[in-house]
C-alpha cells in the first residue's frame, strides 16, 4: 500500500498545471473485446484487485491515463471506450445504459475478472449505476463523478436546465449541422461546462475532436443522449426491484458543477454514500484538476 500511495503522491507533484492527453503506461496493452453483440476497445494493465474506469461524453477512456498510471501499481486497471465512442465499434442499437452495463460485465468476463471497483464520470455514471444495480456482487465499491442519473432524484428539473439543451439535440438534420464541425460543437461543452476553459488545452481539444469526427461517432454520441428517456424508465424499475445498492459509494461533485448535489442524488439509489468535492474545477475533472481527482479516488480505493 505504501508503494501505491507514494506513486499517487508522485503523480500529484508531477501533474502539469494544464492537463494534456497523456499516453497510458507502456505496461498497458489494448485489445478489442467481443461483448453483448459489439466490440469494445479496452486498455488493460497491472495486477491485483481490479478497477474499471468508465468515461463520458466529450472524452474517451483516454481521459483516465493519469489515474491509471497511479492505480496500475497495485491494481488490474481496465479502461474501455463505451459502445459507439472512441475506438470501440459503432453498432446501430444498444445505447441504453442498462444494455451498456451488460457490455462492461462482458468485458469483465472476457478478462476473467469476477469483481472490480468502479470509477465513472458523466455518461459513465449512468452505465455504472446500471452495472452496480444489476451485478451488485461484482462491484466492490464505486466512485461516481459529476453527472446525474436519468429518472433519479431531481432529474426532471435537471433536464430543464438551459445548459443541457444538448440532451434533445439529435436527428439527421442535427448530424448534418455538426458533421465536419465537431470541434465547434465540442468546444461548446469544454468552454461552458468548465470552470476555466484554458484548463482544457489545444492538444486535448484536437485529440478528442478527431475521435468524435470518426465515421458514426457523433451519431452514436447522440444515441447516448437519445436513450435517456428509456434510461429513466429502466432506472426507476431497477431501483424498485432491487432497492438501494449497498457497496461503498464516493459521490464526487466538481465545485463549479454538481458540487454537493452529486452525493444528494446518489443517496436516492445507494445506502452507503460519502460525498466529496473536486475544488477549482468544472465538469471536466481530469482535465481541470487531475491532482485532486486522483487523490480522492486513490484514497477511496485503499479504504
Amino acid at each position: 500500500m505504501f508503494r501505491y500511495l507514494a506513486a499517487a503522491a508522485a503523480a500529484l507533484l508531477a501533474a502539469p498545471a494544464v492537463a494534456r492527453v497523456e499516453p497510458f503506461p507502456a505496461s498497458f496493452h489494448t485489445q478489442m473485446v467481443q461483448t453483448n453483440g459489439t466490440s469494445l476497445h479496452v486498455r488493460v494493465g497491472g495486477q491485483g484487485p481490479a478497477v474499471v474506469l468508465l468515461h463520458g461524453f466529450g472524452d474517451t477512456g483516454d481521459m483516465w491515463a493519469p489515474l491509471a498510471a497511479v492505480l496500475v501499481k497495485e491494481h488490474t486497471v481496465i479502461v474501455p471506450d463505451l459502445r459507439g465512442m472512441g475506438l470501440s465499434a459503432h453498432p446501430d442499437t444498444g445505447y441504453t445504459k442498462k444494455s451498456q452495463a451488460t457490455d462492461i460485465a462482458g468485458v469483465m468476463d472476457a478478462l476473467k475478472v469476477q469483481k472490480a471497483a468502479l470509477v465513472t464520470h458523466d455518461i459513465g455514471n449512468m452505465v455504472g449505476y446500471a452495472l452496480a444495480v444489476q451485478y451488485p456482487a461484482r462491484i466492490t465499491r464505486w466512485a461516481v463523478i459529476d453527472a446525474p442519473l436519468p429518472g433519479i432524484g431531481d432529474w426532471d428539473n435537471i433536464v430543464r436546465s438551459p445548459m443541457l439543451w444538448h440532451f434533445n439535440f439529435r436527428g439527421p438534420d442535427e448530424e448534418r449541422l455538426v458533421q465536419g464541425r465537431e470541434r465547434i460543437y465540442l468546444d461548446r461543452f469544454w468552454n461552458e461546462l468548465s470552470a476555466d476553459p484554458k484548463r482544457i488545452d489545444e492538444e486535448t481539444r484536437q485529440h478528442y475532436a478527431g475521435l468524435y469526427a470518426r465515421p458514426h461517432a457523433i451519431h452514436d454520441a447522440f444515441e447516448q443522449f437519445g436513450a435517456f428517456n428509456q434510461d429513466a424508465i429502466d432506472n426507476k424499475a431497477l431501483l424498485a426491484k432491487s432497492g438501494k445498492i449497498t457497496m461503498p459509494v464516493l459521490a464526487i461533485g466538481a465545485e463549479k458543477s454538481f458540487g454537493t448535489a452529486q452525493a444528494d442524488d446518489l443517496r436516492f439509489v445507494a445506502s452507503n454514500v460519502t460525498g466529496a468535492i473536486v475544488p477549482n474545477s468544472g465538469h471536466w475533472i481530469m482535465e481541470e484538476n487531475p491532482q485532486a481527482t486522483i487523490k480522492l479516488v486513490t484514497e477511496f480505493l485503499v479504504k
